[in-house]
């Protein structure tokens, strides 16, 4: 009998499943993964936001972190077994349930998300090295900046601007197409770097005005008839708030969990999150209280409590706190950026066209779009609603997830034929219809329709931020329904 041919070649080095050696991610290397994703400037003002600016009671506030961050360890976890067992990313394990060709462009549904995002990241990321520049410019000569070289603008962006636009591409390039464990180190290194800036700044803020900070903190916690039909909908909202912050994580975590040692390490690690969002939160709270009460002190008037660390930073005439308030930022952000934009955007392309791929054709393909959006995002991507557009494709992630724990754990029995993963034979296992799974095609697009509903119908509006569970919850029962005849 004549073996049949492959009609294309699915493996790639990058993407295969991780050598025993390469699996050495421990649940401190996930401690650290968890805290670079909420480590951001939108997690900052969020979570300061929720405490302290909102008519909300602090329990309550602190219960829905709890309740979302619990959820996130449980579909974090869920999602993550069978990558951490297997050593395959994502995209590798999306095709068990969508078919070798479907899982090649479903899987790029959350690559032209990724892209996009990190090319509108990559533009914040160099406006704090664009005024570390200036900052550096001036500090030698105050008058160099006033040239008229720096007077000329394109597409929003001058001289320092783009070059700084530049730099911030190609150093992103430099750092993440270097392999797992250099990522590895960068994700540990900043983490801990962004948390000991935290404990520092707050060790500046405070420590003259303790008692005053303590005294604010008793004043800001409302904590009266918690458990009122109110507050139960804002424990409701909100705990749909946080979940939608960390939920564009989720759908590829398995990206990561696939160089955890075992089973163990990666529950330990997901239960890290809910210490981090608490360690965070606890630190964001005492930031926003004692620079509020520093710029009161010095007759600094603000119009409202700021939350926005940016925001904070410009309020103090310091140049050596900018400084290091900006490249603390640019940590975070770049982290960040890497986690939730570029590995899960390579590794869908490398998914999408493993013959022709590397991490560094595939990281330039990311840094060659990126470059497009991040010149386009202020004069025209940010003023034609393109976000709305995003945060509709984002809504077939839900679905995508819904389906993928249906057919692991109730449709396949947590089972992977290996040897077929990689095949494009007609017989194999996961061909299906011509590379195709039209059961879960079809009850990708039946959540889809559910979860974009939260976006675009307007009487839905206030359940967006549960789009994500809406298309999990309908996508897992049609598939289960469809898959299981």
């Amino acid at each position: 009998m004549i073996q049949e041919k492959e009609k294309f070649q699915l493996k790639n080095w990058e993407i295969v499943s991780v050598n025993p050696s390469d699996k050495n991610w421990n649940w401190k290397d996930l401690f650290c993964l968890w805290g670079s994703s909420i480590q951001t400037v939108m997690g900052f003002s969020l979570i300061a936001s929720l405490y302290l600016v909102y008519d909300i009671n602090f329990i309550i506030v602190f219960l829905s972190c709890l309740v979302a961050s619990f959820l996130v360890y449980i579909f974090a976890t869920i999602i993550g077994k069978p990558s951490q067992k297997h050593g395959l990313p994502f995209p590798v394990i999306l095709r068990t349930s969508m078919g070798i060709n479907g899982a090649r462009y479903v899987a790029m549904l959350r690559a032209l998300v990724a892209i996009f995002m990190f090319g509108v990241q990559t533009f914040f990321i160099s406006k704090s090295i664009g005024y570390l520049i200036r900052i550096s410019i001036f500090s030698i000569d105050s008058n160099f900046l006033d040239q008229q070289i720096f007077l000329y603008y394109f597409l929003g962006m001058n001289l320092i601007d783009g070059s700084a636009f530049l730099i911030t591409l190609f150093l992103q390039y430099f750092l993440f197409s270097r392999g797992q464990s250099s990522i590895r180190s960068f994700i540990n290194f900043s983490a801990m770097f962004v948390y000991f800036g935290l404990f520092l700044f707050l060790i500046i803020i405070i420590s003259e005005n303790y008692n005053s900070v303590v005294d604010s903190i008793k004043l800001s916690i409302n904590t009266t008839n918690t458990f009122t039909k109110t507050n139960l909908i804002h424990l409701f909202s909100i705990s749909g708030t946080i979940f939608a912050f960390f939920s564009i994580m989720i759908l590829n975590f398995g990206d990561f969990s696939r160089y955890v040692k075992n089973e163990n390490e990666l529950n330990k690690g997901n239960l890290s999150l809910i210490f981090n969002l608490i360690l965070f939160s606890f630190l964001s709270i005492l930031i926003v209280i004692g620079a509020d009460i520093i710029l009161a002190k010095n007759f600094i008037k603000v119009d409202q409590l700021l939350t926005n660390p940016t925001d904070i930073i410009g309020k103090f005439d310091n140049i050596y706190l900018t400084v290091f308030a900006l490249i603390f930022i640019l940590f975070s952000s770049a982290s960040t950026n890497l986690i939730v934009n570029y590995i899960p955007s390579q590794n869908a392309l490398l998914n999408f066209l493993p013959k022709n791929l590397s991490l560094r054709s595939s990281g330039f393909i990311i840094i060659f779009f990126g470059f497009f959006i991040g010149i386009y995002w202020l004069p025209i991507l940010s003023q034609v609603g393109i976000l709305s557009f995003v945060d509709t494709v984002s809504a077939f992630f839900g679905p995508i997830f819904g389906i993928m724990i249906a057919d692991h754990y109730l449709i396949k029995n947590k089972e992977i034929v290996n040897k077929d993963i990689f095949s494009s034979n007609s017989e194999g296992t996961y061909y299906y219809s011509n590379g195709w799974q039209i059961k879960s095609i079809y009850a990708m697009f039946i959540g889809f329709v559910f979860a974009s509903s939260t976006i675009w119908n307007s009487s839905l509006i206030h359940l967006q931020s549960f789009s994500w569970l809406i298309g999990l919850t309908v996508s897992f029962i049609t598939y289960y329904l469809l898959a299981s005849d």
